[in-house]
């Protein structure tokens, strides 16, 4: 009995401890000295790949209050993982808000969490900004006008396979492989779209879970189609498995992938750099695997980055360069929010950028916001892959995506 009474004791002061923690973590919470930035990441679960993007989002803020913080304040960069679960992205934003009394939500992952919660933070009035998603339906600034997306919308990414395939390549056969999820389903409806009557020359199209066990088996059937094309669109660690099946098969059809799987060193070097020679995408953003760009000044500074405030990511992480160049935008934001950092005035800004240039930005690719307009990034570039690194071809593509048009 007296050991049991000495355990509840131990028990009943560290809950008192852990509360007075608690106390003080809120307490800190309501300074003025920091600001408070929410975010959630599938750091576990089917889409852990893209955990990075969080992760070097938040070696970004520690570089940022490293030299001083944004107008005196440092960042808080308070990230949760969601596992890929809608309902935990709801869950868990509501307690950034709510507990951890965050200014705002940042670069949060995936359409169906970004929508899940979408319609709560615009009810509360908190900006729910530059979102890794590129589901049109996070860019409807009259209808939710505390949400922002970042990239370029996946439909407008389709229509540009489109239209390459209709210039290029006007009466050959395609057949399409495309992830089983609003992501995948987003970019096959671009394509659709911007093909139109040519539709009929699309011979097979196979959806795939993104813990498909069947690939083999799809890329069997989508060869014996006899197409010309192969469009791919999905991740990068399928990507790169199909590439290989496909080269296994000696199937050498033109090869279309989505810009999330156009990586070097998660894609192409997986799967055989002999393989990958050909490979069409899509691109806004510059591969950090990619030595054309090794004397670039602005990837000097990421490599710099990764060595002082990342090191435990790859350098050659596409995602990671994602995450970096959207909390380059976010501090770009808050810095021109001066004192005032209220939420109205963190949105007012946010959709007040003019032609900015993020620093890992392919040449002339730039942001541009306006209160009625919720897509900063509206241009991409056509990039083939010859080997060894991926070679820029056409101009910049201005993206069809017009507000409302999801809706």
């Amino acid at each position: 009995m007296r050991i049991v009474g000495r355990m509840a004791l131990v028990f009943v002061v560290a809950f008192a401890s852990l509360g007075a923690m608690s106390q003080q973590h809120a307490d800190q919470s309501a300074s003025d000295n920091e600001i408070r930035i929410g975010n959630v990441m599938p750091y576990s679960g089917p889409l852990s790949e893209f955990g990075a993007i969080g992760t070097a989002e938040a070696a970004y803020f520690d570089m940022i209050n490293a030299r001083g913080g944004i107008n005196g304040r440092k960042i808080r960069f308070i990230t949760r993982d969601d596992n890929s679960d809608p309902a935990a992205a709801l869950e868990l934003t509501r307690n950034l808000v709510e507990q951890d009394d965050v200014h705002l939500m940042f670069g949060s992952f995936g359409t169906p969490g970004n929508l899940a919660t979408r319609r709560y933070l615009n009810e509360k009035k908190i900006p729910q900004l530059f979102l890794a998603s590129g589901d049109e339906e996070l860019s409807q600034a009259k209808a939710f006008p505390w949400t922002m997306g970042w990239q370029p919308s996946f439909r407008s990414e389709g229509r540009i396979y489109a239209n390459y395939i209709q210039a290029y390549y006007p009466r050959k056969k395609i057949v399409v492989l495309w992830q089983n999820d609003q992501f995948g389903r987003m970019l096959y409806k671009g394509i659709q779209e911007g093909l139109g009557d040519l539709n009929r020359l699309v011979l097979v199209d196979i959806a795939f879970d993104i813990n498909d066990e069947h690939l083999e088996g799809h890329v069997s059937i989508l060869k014996r189609a006899g197409a010309d094309i192969f469009v791919f669109l999905g991740v990068p660690s399928t990507a790169s498995k199909v590439i290989k099946l496909a080269a296994s098969l000696k199937w050498r059809p033109v090869f279309i992938v989505n810009d999330a799987s156009a990586s070097i060193a998660n894609a192409m070097a997986p799967a055989g750099l002999e393989n990958s020679a050909g490979v069409i995408s899509a691109a806004f953003l510059k591969d950090p695997s990619d030595p054309a760009w090794k004397d670039d000044p602005a990837m000097k500074d990421w490599f710099a980055f990764m060595d002082r405030y990342h090191q435990i990511e790859s350098t050659n992480n596409s995602a990671a360069v994602f995450g970096y160049a959207a909390a380059e935008a976010l501090t770009k934001v808050l810095k021109q929010c001066g004192d005032d950092l209220s939420r109205e005035n963190i949105m007012r800004q946010a959709a007040s950028l003019k032609s900015y240039q993020p620093s890992v930005a392919l040449p002339n690719i730039r942001m541009s916001t306006s209160p009625n307009s919720y897509l900063p990034i509206k241009q991409m570039r056509l990039v083939q892959f010859d080997g060894r690194s991926w070679q820029l071809f056409g101009e910049v593509i201005e993206t069809a995506f017009t507000e409302g048009a999801a809706r």
